[in-house]
């Protein structure tokens, strides 16, 4: 709880920072479930886990240690992190994950595959890598095994919902200025959409501070659903309350309405949907037998207790 509280809080400033701050947690917290040695308190980490066919790393293993090569997409902060998790494959096939220093000379940070306005500063471009020197986290196929992968996975979300505050405080700004009963609807329809996402982000963070070693993919797929269609909402009730003016004058609000619809594309959208549903119907074959029962997953029984009950927090923050 504690922690997305801190991402939602980061991303309601700079959702640029907000990309590179869940980075380094996320890696910070992956090192730490996987039994890796501590980081240098200076050092700025990243995680790089996107797999597109056309740009995935290669392992090998040498009498030297590990080595990277091929070229790496989607790599969010690369001209200013110092070192990274990236994801890779090993000569078996098999999925590995390892940690690399960027500033070494079999590493190459490029400008490739970045072309948004939205996120812009946060600069997710192509990175290659030449057998670059790298250490093995964990072992292979530990990195989407473990239950961290999934509550880090709804960090996203929290992410998502703090960037949406912003909007509902331009809207009840505008009301405060002059009483305008369209733009108090539409402050209502967010402030209704913002309160069943922190609902449902904190009903989740309580049930993982409670089951820790638990599968939670049932709850973050659903999380971050939830989440995403409520900045869906959020945006649509903002730009129509607030007209063109905040676009075309108030460059912080301007650059988030920008940013965030970027963002929120870490949402695979129907397909997360679909593997929702084949989740909770139990079409996918899959076991979540240290999750939730489906009769907790599914509303009934008291499994999703957020612990001592206190849900109700005052305002709109996480």
């Amino acid at each position: 709880m504690q922690r997305w509280q801190a991402l939602a809080d980061v991303a309601a400033r700079d959702l640029a920072l907000a990309k590179l701050f869940e980075g380094h947690t996320d890696a910070l917290a992956i090192m730490a479930e996987l039994g890796a040695a501590g980081t240098d308190p200076g050092s700025v980490w990243a995680t790089w886990a996107a797999e597109p066919p056309s740009a995935r790393l290669e392992l090998r293993r040498t009498a030297r240690g590990p080595r990277l090569t091929g070229r790496k997409a989607w790599c969010s902060g690369a001209e200013i992190v110092s070192h990274a998790l990236v994801t890779a494959w090993d000569g078996e096939g098999a999925q590995c994950l390892a940690a690399v220093a960027i500033g070494q000379p079999g590493v190459t940070v490029t400008a490739d595959g970045w072309h948004a306005v939205g996120m812009g500063r946060a600069a997710s471009g192509d990175v290659l890598f030449d057998a670059a020197e790298a250490a093995e986290i964990g072992e292979p196929g530990q990195y989407t095994a473990r239950p961290g992968f999934w509550q880090g996975g709804c960090g996203i979300a929290a992410c998502w919902y703090g960037g949406a505050l912003p909007f509902a405080d331009a809207v009840a700004d505008l009301l405060r200025r002059r009483d305008e009963p369209h733009a108090a609807a539409h402050l209502g329809a967010i402030d209704a959409a913002l309160a069943a996402a922190r609902a449902l982000l904190i009903e989740t963070a309580g049930w993982i501070d409670a089951h820790p070693a638990a599968s939670a993919r049932i709850l973050a797929l659903r999380s971050r659903a939830a989440v995403e269609e409520t900045v869906g909402t959020v945006l649509a009730h903002a730009g129509r309350a607030l007209g063109a003016g905040p676009l075309c004058r108030d460059a912080a609000l301007a650059q988030r309405f920008a940013d965030l619809p970027v963002f929120v594309r870490q949402s695979h959208a129907e397909r997360d949907l679909a593997e929702l549903g084949h989740g909770l119907s139990g079409a996918d074959g899959l076991s979540d037998r240290d999750g939730p029962s489906d009769r907790d997953v599914l509303g009934g029984g008291d499994g999703l207790s957020g612990g001592d009950g206190e849900c109700a927090v005052p305002g709109w923050r996480l």
